[in-house]
This record gives C-alpha cells, structure tokens and sequence, in this order.
C-alpha cells in the first residue's frame, strides 16, 4: 500500500451538513456570548465553557491525546495495555513490537486527551489496521463537543465495543495499525502507528 493510500484512508468521513465555522474563537468568548441566556450558560458550563476557562493562552494545539488504551472485561486482573502518547519511547515500542490481545473477546478503545483552548467539536478518532499491507479493518468514533475542563483535567473517551477476531488464520502475521485523531477541518491532533497479534490469551 502507498503512503497515498494511507492518507485515503485516514481522512474523516464528510459529515452532512457540516459547513466550517469561520475563524475559531476562544472558550472565554464562548463562555461570554449569550450571557444572559440561563439555559445556555448551563449547557456551555456542562462543556466547561466558562469565563476563565481556557486562561489566556490560546497557542499551540486544541487538543493534545495523552493515551490510547485497549480494555476488555477478559483481561486477567492487573493486565493492562496502556500506551502513553506522550513517551515516545514507549510509542517506538509499541510499533515495533507486537501486543497480544485475546482472540474473540470484545474490548473497547479508550483515550484520554486533553482540551487546551477553543472548543473542539467534529473532532474523531480514526484507526487502519492492515496485515500484510492489506486492508482489514477501519474504525471511525467521534470525541464529541469539548471546551478546557475547569480544572485543567483530561477528558476519558470510550469508544464503541469491538470484537478481536478468531482463528488459525486470524492469529497469523501482525496486524499494523495506524491511528490519528482529527476534526472536521482536517487539522490533525495526533497520528500514530502500533501493531499487535491475536493470540489464545492475553
């Protein structure tokens, strides 16, 4: 596969009816529009959209991914497969050597990221997997509507349940997987690569 089949593959789905806004504004103009509608605030404060929010410093990313994790209710207790984006040390490894995960189990994808400044919104993470080079799978979840967290925390996001696949065949070879967080506009937030195998346990 090519690098421009990759990048076909990575690019959001178009969402109906989604028209780019303009030039972003900031969460504390956000926060400070429509002030006197109660019902509204209440919304926008539920989003963490509220003056102060964001502070005064609105350079660099919206968005910084702090880890990807995959979570399945058949791991074996104290089992993890936690991958911190932010060591790329750890980033290397989990590209070039293989995790196991069950064959047949369901698990979920789970991120944690964090909101910097702005609101984000169409935002979505976005996962290949190939074997061989060969297309086997693309998943596609939205983040949802976020402004900065009050407290400056890191959102958790768990995506949809999937299941591993089964079998001889399927637990042959390794399973390269290309993951990216973007929105609408196509600005990108993270892109990184890791592989697995499937395997009779964990």
């Amino acid at each position: 596969m090519s690098a421009q089949d990759d990048h076909e593959d990575l690019v959001p789905s178009a969402t109906p009816g989604y028209k780019p806004a303009g030039p972003a504004k900031s969460a504390d103009e956000y926060a400070k529009m429509d002030a006197e509608d109660e019902s509204l605030a209440r919304w926008k404060a539920s989003l963490g959209i509220v003056p102060g929010a964001s502070g005064t410093n609105a350079s660099g990313p919206k968005v910084t991914v702090l880890t990807l994790e995959l979570v399945s209710p058949s791991m074996p207790p104290g089992k993890r497969l936690h991958l911190n984006l932010q060591d790329p040390a750890q980033v290397q490894e989990f590209k070039k050597n293989p995790v196991t995960i069950k064959e047949g189990v369901d698990y979920n994808v789970r991120i944690t990221f964090k909101v910097n400044h702005s609101i984000i919104s169409g935002v979505r993470y976005i996962q290949v997997v190939k074997r061989a080079g060969v297309r086997m799978d693309k998943m596609e979840q939205m983040l949802g509507s976020y402004g900065p967290h009050p407290q400056g925390e890191p959102y958790t996001k768990n995506f949809d349940t999937e299941e591993s696949p089964s079998g001889m065949i399927a637990r042959s070879g390794t399973y390269n997987v290309r993951s990216r967080v973007v929105d609408d506009d196509g600005e990108v937030y993270a892109d990184w690569e890791w592989s697995f195998k499937l395997g009779k346990e964990w």
